[in-house]
């Protein structure tokens, strides 16, 4: 914070009408204890008060908010042997970015502790949660209705309401931030003033105000930042695109590195990856036409897919995609909340609603559980193998295979097309059958055993189960997942 900024913030403090959930004014109180408590309460009441930064105050008198001075120096302050600020951080739980301000003012001293509010669970200082009710510090447990509201909180807070970029000008927001590509992907006129412009960014939690400027979300960097390397936090979450020559890693031919925010950069990382892929030519009427190897719409949506379903508290990592000369690899981090067999018919479930929400709005991805669907109902009409939902340690990788005859496709890429087929028919209000499985895989009717054999598989690897388990013919044989 420089020293405009802070010169705004203590101004924006002693506007206030005495000490609020997520403001404490003292005068020269400097108890350690004391203060790791006030932190937790503050930043636990500030996440619940829907305030970024909690802020405690040496050197302001709470009621009249004249500047008394205060003989607190953070800086040389110590528990035991342990320099106060590290000794604070250690004691809390989980770790906050603590930051000390010293100010002289009217010629005398103010120290300003600036505390982000709570992102993703309660915080503790020493094992135990506090509470601002009114001015006073409580144990969170004492209060239960505070604890449940709290909870709710943060469980639709997460990463989206967290602060990227904290008092900034107005101005400095709209060099950040591509607010053009926001009113054209929401589908709204831009704005004639400044002011217009900002309210609008904020009604979307893009931006925030606060008592120092105006701070940008991570939603609203993470989404429309002209270049993330302007948010350190989010540097390396940008959308990273390799492609190497042949079936491995060993030889990259070419890596774009993306930086600009998702919203910002979707289309043109669509048509980066489209452009690396081949192409096949087919012959019409007179003209000759290119077909892509990949269904485009199942791209899409899977690298929306991992864009959005990502863990961002997984740091020194960000989505991926990895193209090779027999399969696009498509990675996010974290594993998903879904059983990757129920990706088609579970509700689904992410981390990161707001993000998600946003970029449905703009028609980046497909309605709330329809885009898996969509992706096997595409990956069937390519006449691809199935794609595979494989989990990692901290991350799930989609791939997408290339072509390949039947004949060359193993038991398990047989048995999961099959396996899928039967998901894609059962949520469209339909059943697997011989003849489905044969249009499937371009099966000829002649050949109806080879279909047979596939789906007897499939019931023996446990993937699909009789729809009819009292019907003898098998030549009317119908079949669910193994789910239904």
């Amino acid at each position: 914070m420089n020293a405009v900024q802070l010169e705004r913030l203590l101004h924006g403090l002693r506007q206030l009408d005495g000490e609020k959930e997520w403001v404490e004014f003292k005068e020269n109180n400097d108890s350690p204890d004391m203060i790791g408590e006030t932190v937790s309460a503050l930043s636990n009441s500030a996440r619940l008060r829907r305030e970024p930064y909690a802020y405690m105050v040496w050197g302001i008198a709470d009621g009249s908010q004249q500047i008394v001075g205060t003989s607190f120096r953070p800086a040389q302050a110590k528990k035991g042997n342990e320099e106060l600020e590290h000794w604070l951080v250690r004691m809390l739980t989980p770790s906050l970015d603590l930051h000390f301000y010293e100010v002289d003012e009217e010629g005398k001293h103010v120290v300003i502790l600036e505390i982000p509010a709570a992102l993703h669970t309660p915080v503790q200082f020493s094992g135990n949660e506090y509470i601002r009710v009114g001015s006073l510090k409580k144990p969170l447990k004492a209060y239960p209705e505070k604890e449940r509201e709290l909870w709710q909180v943060l469980n639709v807070s997460r990463f989206e309401q967290g602060i990227a970029a904290a008092g900034i000008e107005a101005d400095q927001v709209l060099r950040l931030l591509d607010y053009t590509k926001y009113f054209d992907l929401i589908g709204h006129p831009l704005p004639s003033n400044k002011e217009g412009i900002l309210s609008r960014l904020s009604s979307d939690g893009l931006i925030v105000a606060g008592l120092q400027g105006w701070s940008v979300t991570n939603l609203g960097a993470i989404l429309f930042a002209k270049s993330l390397n302007d948010f350190g936090s989010l540097s390396r979450k940008g959308l990273r695109v390799i492609q190497y020559a042949g079936r491995n890693r060993i030889n990259t031919l070419r890596e774009a590195p993306g930086n600009k925010g998702y919203a910002v950069g979707f289309e043109g990382a669509i048509g980066y990856i489209n452009a690396l892929l081949p192409e096949s030519e087919q012959i019409g009427q007179a003209l000759r036409r290119g077909v892509r190897s990949y269904p485009e719409l199942a791209i899409r949506e899977l690298v929306a897919n991992a864009l959005i379903h990502q863990d961002f508290t997984l740091t020194g990592t960000g989505p991926m995609v990895e193209v090779f000369d027999d399969r696009i690899e498509i990675t996010n981090p974290g594993r998903p909340l879904v059983d990757t067999l129920r990706m088609m018919d579970e509700p689904p479930r992410s981390r990161n609603e707001s993000l998600a929400a946003l970029m449905r709005r703009m028609n980046i991805c497909e309605e709330r559980g329809s885009g898996i669907d969509k992706v096997v109902s595409e990956v069937e009409t390519y006449q691809l193998p199935a794609p595979s939902f494989l989990l990692k340690e901290q991350a799930m990788v989609v791939v997408l295979y290339a072509h390949r005859a039947l004949k060359d496709m193993s038991k398990d890429d047989r048995t999961r097309a099959c396996y899928q087929h039967a998901c894609l028919r059962y949520v469209s209000n339909d059943v697997l059958t011989n003849p489905s499985l044969r249009a499937r895989f371009e099966i000829s009717e002649g050949n109806s055993a080879q279909a047979s054999r596939i789906i007897a598989e499939t019931v023996e690897a446990g993937l699909v189960k009789p729809a009819n388990p009292d019907n003898k013919s098998r030549k009317l044989m119908q079949y669910h997942p193994f789910w239904a």
